[in-house]
């Protein structure tokens, strides 16, 4: 147990005031604060924090531009692409129209010499060459984005409340400060425990301390835990989808 005068003597410490002082280049009185060290050590934790949801939310911000911006190019491209499609379309068919006549006296009566733009089959062919390209890009693009969303893990495997946060805690068994490298979930016995994201089976047997455990691959760096379930009945190299409970079934203790 610790002992009180300690006890009594941290909380001291904590909210013993600092003294904080302006001193102007003018004549005028310097301004001084007192503020408990604890209120200066929470105010810098909550900046840090509050900096960090700031960067975050701007690198999410920026990356939704910059996707923006790349699919109205590409919106661009497609718009002009339609546009010489149904010229020609239209010229095949003002041309179909001709030749049904029979005759080149009918043909040459009926047909409308009036400009109305000419085209450049090579110019076209380089156009429809490119935007062939730039669907590949597209679908490269895209496809890599939802790899790398469906991979990033989100959400709980189970429901119910957090009993133990990651950092560091009190051992529930040996009452000892160590660092907890997982979150802990308290839910019913049985309850199916679910993927966080797409992935695949590389381990699930039993492993000391942390019980029956399954681990998941889910690319792009990210790879997830499943500790402490009652039994495992994915296997190695099987395919699971975030989420579902007909391809990932085992469960919580």
């Amino acid at each position: 147990m610790l002992d009180i005068h300690k006890i009594k003597d941290l909380c001291k410490r904590a909210f013993t005031p600092i003294t904080v002082m302006f001193i102007p280049h003018s004549n005028i009185r310097p301004l001084n604060f007192k503020i408990p060290f604890m209120g200066i050590f929470i105010s810098i934790i909550l900046c840090l924090f509050g900096t960090l949801y700031v960067f975050s939310v701007a690198v999410k911000s920026l990356e939704y531009q910059v996707m923006k911006k790349k699919l109205n190019y590409y919106s661009k491209q497609f718009l002009e692409l339609r546009t010489t499609i149904t010229a020609l379309r239209n010229a095949e068919k003002e041309f179909s129209r001709l030749f049904s006549l029979g005759s080149k006296e009918r043909i040459l009566e009926n047909i409308d010499t009036s400009y109305t733009g000419s085209i450049d089959m090579e110019n076209l062919r380089q156009q429809i060459q490119k935007t062939v390209e730039t669907v590949s890009e597209i679908k490269d693009y895209l496809r890599y984005q939802k790899d790398l969303y469906l991979a990033t893990p989100k959400g709980l495997p189970v429901d119910g409340p957090i009993t133990s946060d990651y950092g560091k805690r009190q051992h529930p068994t040996s009452g000892e400060i160590n660092f907890h490298s997982g979150v802990d979930v308290a839910a019913p016995h049985g309850s199916p425990v679910r993927a966080t994201a797409d992935g695949i089976v590389s381990f699930s047997g039993w492993n000391g301390g942390s019980g029956n455990l399954v681990v998941l691959e889910h690319g792009f760096g990210f790879k997830t835990f499943y500790a402490h379930n009652k039994m495992n009945i994915v296997k190695v190299g099987q395919e699971v989808k975030r989420g579902g409970c007909n391809r990932l079934r085992w469960f919580h203790r």
